[in-house]
């Protein structure tokens, strides 16, 4: 298994490096201390990725395209709805605690790979719905540009929220972008 670390924090790497060598056994770990240096390397050629979730938000587009094979690090800031549970590990934890994350990571990888970390797929119309929430647009105005009634947009609402445990407009607008559903520049 080849494993690709991308975090400028060389301290933070070898860390993490060792870790995973004492849990997963005989893997390759190559570390990156930004996306240009992995991308200059074969970026699509590791079956793991752990990223900074800078890294993440800035290279959204590769890493969406890789979700079921990147886990985004933390440093104790980022604990968010919008990332899975199962896709982030906290650099700031004790060592007992990241190993045994790090054991679940390795466990459970064909089993995210099938399932997608257990989310619940958004249907086409609530992902359009989503996506004017992250454009700015009011229920009214999401209703008349998809020319359907205002109950059905708060319904689309409530089961997006339901889904994503995600309740505030910022989170959902920062979850549709890491999810590419919607462009940075667009909001």
């Amino acid at each position: 298994m080849d494993i690709a670390i991308i975090d400028p924090n060389t301290a933070a790497c070898r860390g993490l490096q060792s870790m995973i060598g004492e849990v997963a056994g005989d893997v390759t770990v190559r570390m990156f201390p930004d996306f240009g240096a992995l991308a200059d390397d074969t970026p699509y050629a590791y079956d793991l990725y752990f990223v900074t979730s800078q890294a993440y938000v800035l290279y959204n587009k590769f890493f969406i395209q890789q979700k079921d094979k990147t886990v985004v690090l933390t440093y104790g800031r980022v604990k968010h709805a919008f990332f899975s549970s199962s896709r982030l590990l906290d650099l700031y934890d004790s060592e007992d605690k990241i190993k045994k994350k790090l054991k679940l990571i390795f466990k459970n990888r064909s089993i995210r790979e099938k399932q997608a970390a257990s989310e619940e797929d958004l249907s086409p119309r609530e992902i359009e719905v989503l996506v004017l929430i992250a454009k700015g647009f009011m229920n009214k105005e999401i209703a008349d540009r998809l020319g359907i009634s205002l109950t059905t947009v708060i319904s689309h609402r409530k089961n997006i929220v339901e889904k994503l445990g995600i309740k505030s407009v910022s989170g959902l607008t920062i979850y549709a972008v890491m999810n590419g559903y919607v462009s940075p520049d667009v909001i």
